[in-house]
């Protein structure tokens, strides 16, 4: 009987579809919520005037924060479904390094393990430096 996890069942073919699909699922969901939210957004604002650029005006926390972005979305705040589409693109090549690290874990493949790790640290504390308190 074949293990599931067993490096002669997974192999870099495997894991390469694999992060292929992640990769294709997060951009087609992503761009199906920001297409989504663009049509809603030029339905309910596409007549308004053009609004004044001369002051700059700075975003509050709902289009922000994380917090903000999916409470706002939950709410069906056009602006934050935007968002939303936006923050899952950003989040697709983090879950696709994270895929791929799981690829290399069940391989036990240690350099890849190390290599991917250190990637994903360094997304993780860019993303941790940039998030407003």
């Amino acid at each position: 009987m074949k293990q599931v996890f067993s490096k002669h069942y997974w192999g870099d073919k495997d894991i390469s579809l694999l992060v292929g699909q992640i990769l294709r699922i997060g951009v087609i969901f992503a761009s199906s919520i920001l297409i989504l939210g663009g049509i809603f957004y030029l339905i309910v604002h596409g007549q308004d005037t053009v609004p004044n650029y001369r002051d700059f005006v700075g975003e509050g926390n709902s289009n922000t924060t994380i917090t903000g972005i999916i409470t706002g979305a939950f709410n069906r705040n056009i602006p934050q479904v935007i968002q939303l589409g936006v923050l899952l693109l950003i989040c697709t090549p983090i879950v696709r390094v994270i895929g791929s690290l799981f690829g290399f874990v069940i391989e036990k493949d240690r350099l890849y393990i190390i290599i991917t790790l250190i990637v994903l640290t360094v997304i993780i504390g860019s993303i941790l430096s940039g998030i407003k308190g």
